[in-house]
This record gives structure tokens, sequence and C-alpha cells, in this order.
């Protein structure tokens, strides 16, 4: 071997210098959760002098805690790369030096030795947000919770449709817009269309719009919410709600890119990423020959289940000090006393993240100017309800019910809320339909030249 060669055996970079290379934080552990070396980013994301960090357990870094991720709840990336030998992506929660949470998402991949076996694991760190500075998006940190947000920052910057399944009330669309805020669209327009609400017509004519002289009333040309949200994302709610015909338009546009407004000859092209969401059994409605097969599969490119809230309850104070904080006057009651976090998470919430704002804002009013104590929290009486549902549910109702369905009408809205006493989440349950349809229903009704109280 020359003096050349040795020289360049000499001159080769070192861990340390090669792992400088990347901008963001990036560490290399090894199976006893012992830092081995860090990058300049990662020492200087976590307050950390040069030679500090190695020797340490990376859960006292960044988890400020004195065992892995994984007994707290938590799947643990090194585990999980040391067991399967497999790269995995994972979202944590992880502390600043300043012991402020902030949502990172982990990119851990396996370093083998030279018999192929996983020797040390490599982590790159990339941090999102810090929660309490996302006020409009997701609020969450249990395991269950971390879990779809995980899912969601791999999406996100997709192109790919998204279906989000969950019970009434988890939050749908507040996912939606988070999935929007972190994709390359985020800076285009995110737009809403509630297919619970319409009926067969009105959907189309909002989907699609139409010419002028379309039909009786069409006195101008109008764009749709395809166009709308030309660029950007349209959030499909109660997809389930959608009539076949449609179904088949929708399906239409999302294979060709285009649309053709209502009368008129010409296509139009439409770059749109579309994000559908329902509370009912898409599989069932397609087995049952109520949801195209094909639509449903083009749909469901990437299904997201949003766990309900019974299943995060973690993340019931958290939420509810959310709202507080965006409350008139709330703020004052934050942080919650012990008493009120005991009631509160002696609840199962059957009408989810919807149910526990309505809550807190009753208990808001109920507290008025004094401090928020357990008697202002008022929890549904389970066995009431069911006898006061029972109760609601007269022949002549469920019949217009089968007749609708799934088409809500003014008349019915009326009596649903009489029959449940102006209870809007009892009412919702009777009609089928969500709350948050209910909500835009209401909404509609209380428009000028229309009902006025509601």
């Amino acid at each position: 071997m020359d003096n050349d060669s040795d020289n360049l055996i000499q001159d080769k970079p070192s861990c340390e210098q090669l792992i400088d290379i990347m901008p963001g934080p990036f560490v290399i552990i090894d199976r006893d959760y012992r830092i081995v070396a860090a990058n300049t980013a990662y020492q200087r994301h976590y307050g950390a002098e040069p030679g500090e960090l190695v020797g340490r357990r990376c859960h006292e870094v960044s988890h400020h805690s004195d065992v892995p991720c994984s007994q707290h709840g938590e799947q643990c990336p090194l585990e999980a790369v040391f067991q399967s030998g497999k790269p995995t992506q994972v979202m944590h929660i992880h502390y600043d030096p300043h012991n402020h949470e902030e949502y990172v998402q982990l990119q851990a991949s396996p370093i083998l030795d030279a018999a192929g076996e996983v020797r040390y694991m490599g982590e790159y760190i990339h941090v999102l947000s810090q929660p309490d500075k996302e006020e409009n998006l997701l609020v969450g940190r249990s395991p269950a919770f971390l879990r779809m947000a995980s899912l969601l920052q791999r999406v996100a910057p997709t192109a790919s449709t998204v279906l989000l399944l969950g019970e009434s009330g988890v939050g749908k669309e507040k996912v939606a817009e988070y999935i929007h805020h972190y994709s390359e669209r985020r800076d285009k327009p995110f737009v809403v269309v509630d297919c619970g609400t319409l009926g067969e017509s009105l959907i189309e004519s909002e989907l699609f719009g139409y010419e002028k002289g379309a039909f009786t009333g069409a006195t101008a040309r109008k764009h749709g919410l395809f166009e709308a949200a030309n660029g950007g994302t349209l959030f499909i709610d109660e997809i389930c709600e959608l009539p076949l015909p449609l179904q088949t338009k929708l399906l239409r546009a999302l294979e060709s890119g285009t649309i053709r407004r209502i009368g008129g000859n010409e296509y139009i092209n439409v770059d749109v990423r579309i994000i559908a969401a329902t509370n009912r059994d898409m599989q069932q409605m397609v087995s049952e020959g109520a949801f195209r097969q094909d639509l449903y599969y083009r749909l469901s490119a990437f299904p997201v289940k949003i766990p309900p809230l019974r299943q995060r309850k973690d993340d019931i104070v958290a939420l509810a000090e959310h709202f507080l904080a965006h409350m008139p006057e709330g703020e004052r009651h934050i942080p919650l006393s012990s008493e009120v976090i005991e009631k509160l998470l002696s609840y199962d919430y059957p009408g989810n993240v919807r149910e526990l704002r309505n809550i807190i804002e009753r208990a808001m009013i109920l507290a008025c100017d004094d401090i928020l104590r357990p008697d202002h929290i008022v929890l549904e009486d389970r066995e009431l309800l069911r006898e006061q549902e029972a109760r609601a549910y007269s022949p002549e109702l469920t019949e217009q019910l089968v007749r609708r369905r799934g088409r809500l009408t003014d008349e019915l809205v009326l009596e649903a809320l009489e029959k449940t006493a102006g209870h809007r989440s009892r009412a919702a349950r009777l009609l089928g339909v969500s709350e948050r349809t209910l909500y835009r229903h209401i909404r509609r009704l209380r428009e000028p030249g229309r009902l006025q109280e509601v």
C-alpha cells in the first residue's frame, strides 16, 4: 500500500463528522439506550455541551425520565428497531432544555455490524411544533393520539386520498385540517362540504357548480367547491350520505381530475386533494349496495381510524384546558382542580371531544364569576338518556327516518328537537346523523327568511 493510500485511510471522516452533515438533530444509540454519538444539531437542540451526551440514556435527555418511553405507553423506536431489524417511524412528545413539550417525528434505522446484526440505532428527529403554539390543530399526548398523529404525519406530505373513520364527535374535521396544515397545500384553500345537510340536487350543485340557465333559478354561473378548492384540499364530511348517482360523478372526478358543471359541456381540470370522513360502516354499506365498491377503494387508499375519547383519557384534561383557554374568561380556571379533574375522568364521553367541549362550556356558564367546581361539571345520566330516547322514537318519526334514507328536512329536525327537549346530541342520535351535521342544518334554519329560533 502506498503513502497516498495510507493518507486516505488516516483522513477518513469520523462518525461525528459524518452525522454533523445532517441539518437536524441526529443521534446514535446502543441497545442499552445509551447515546454513542450525537451531532451538533442534537446537542444544540437539547442544550448540551459537546461530550456531555455520550454515555447518557436517550430517555433521560429527550423525555426527562429515568425509564424508557415504552414504560409510559409510547412506542419505543429503539426497541422496535432491535426487535425487527427494520426502520420505523413514530411520533413522540419530547422536552426541550426549558422543559417545554414539543411534538417530534422520529425516523429510526438499524446500524448493522459485520455479521449483519443490529449494533446501533440511528435516529433523526424532526421537530413539528410545541403543542401550546399550534392552537388550531390537534391536542393530545396519549399513546392512542400519538399513534394516530404519526400516521397523519406520514400521509400529510403526500398526494394520497385519506379516509377518516371514527365515531361522531371525535374531531374528524380537525384531523382533516391537520393533514392540510402539514401538506404542501397548506397555503391553498381548505374547503369543507357536509353531505349530511344537503339534498341530492344541492350536493351536486355545491360540489360541481352550474352554468347560467342550467335549471330554474340558475340566473348566473356558480363555481362549485371543487373549483373553490383548486390547488388545495376538499374535505367531504359524511361521505356515506352521498347518493349513488353522485358517487359515480365523484369517482369520475377523482380518477380524471376533471369536473363538469351542471348544464355545462366542457370538462374543467382541477387539482384537488380529497379527504373524506364518515362514522358509518362503509364496508357493510358496500356489501348492501348502498355505496359503490370502486369509490370505496378509491377513497380508502389511506384509512385513518380516529380513536374515541374513552380510549385516550390521558387527553381529557389537556383538551378541557385547551377549550377553557379559548373561551372568554376561561383562562382563570386553568389549571383545573384535582376534584374537577377526577370528575371529568369518571365519564366515558359517548359524544367524544364535542361532548367534552359542550360540558366545559356549560360548566363555564354555571360557574359564572365563581371558581370552577365539580358540581359545575354536568354529566349525562345514561339510564335517563336511554329512557328519553326510547320515548322519543314515535312510530311516525321512525317511518319518516326510514323513508328519508339519510336526508334531513326542516320538519324532521324540528320534530327531533321537540322530542328531545332541544337537546342537540340526542336529537342527532335520533335522526341518525352526526351532531356536526345537525348543527349545520340548524345554522341553515337560522338564516334570514327562515326559522329564527331553534
